[in-house]
């Protein structure tokens, strides 16, 4: 056990080097972490492979690493929604990939990389497009299609508490994806809106363990991304 709370989103991300795969967090406002990425625009690795559920909304956040134009890749289910601007016109113009995935299978390819799975059968994707180039297994009369686990060289990820041993709790559907990055990522660096005394957090509730977790950040009042968005805030490179 080590302290894994560090001073800075700065000094969190400085090892993000130049063709990562990262995963980054977040099932709507409670699991995006806005100081996490923001930093890394700030820190200006490119070539960036991300994993997500979606592909960023406004000009904040995800999408403001993209609009950087520090992505190469995106893996994701909703690449664009109503309020998503940057991606569609970037991907239009060619200057980003997308590898679509449905939802489910896409939480199950980050869950089995934790789990040391390197790849299942699902039919979510049977007689689609997404099924072209892959294989195809027939298991009591049904048609299956095999997906590889998704690991990550980090994970960026937003959590409601932390103790310094990186031992999590979260807010509601930053559940959804946090714990399973954490666990598929070979770095996983977490900002926390309170770290807590240790002891203070029951053994029974804690989600995400420790062992899992290499950095804490504190980030006590957190942007509002739904707010930011809202107001067409850009981000300008506005450190924390």
């Amino acid at each position: 056990m080590i302290n894994k709370i560090v001073k800075s989103a700065t000094e969190a991300i400085s090892s993000v080097f130049d063709g990562a795969t990262v995963m980054i967090s977040g099932f709507g406002e409670a699991g995006s972490p806005v100081e996490l990425i923001h930093a890394l625009v700030d820190q200006g690795a490119k070539d960036l492979t991300i994993v997500s559920n979606n592909a960023g909304s406004g000009h904040v956040g995800l999408a403001a690493l993209i609009e950087n134009r520090q992505v190469k890749k995106i893996i994701c289910s909703f690449p664009r929604t109503q309020i998503s601007v940057v991606f569609p016109e970037l991907y239009q113009a060619g200057e980003i990939e997308l590898e679509l995935v449905p939802q489910g299978t896409l939480a199950e390819r980050i869950r089995a990389a934790g789990a040391g799975i390197p790849a299942f059968y699902t039919p979510a994707t049977v007689n689609t497009p997404l099924e072209e180039g892959k294989e195809v297994r027939v298991f009591n009369g049904r048609k299956f299609v095999m997906e590889e686990a998704i690991q990550a060289d980090f994970a960026l990820v937003k959590c409601l508490s932390s103790d310094k041993y990186g031992n999590l709790l979260y807010n509601k559907t930053a559940r959804n994806f946090g714990p399973i990055m954490c666990m598929a990522a070979k770095a996983t660096i977490v900002q926390a809106k309170q770290v807590v005394e240790l002891g203070s957090i029951n053994p029974e509730l804690v989600v995400t363990p420790g062992i899992f977790v290499d950095r804490v950040i504190e980030v006590t009042n957190p942007a509002d991304e739904s707010k930011l968005v809202a107001n067409n805030v850009k981000y300008h490179g506005i450190k924390y």
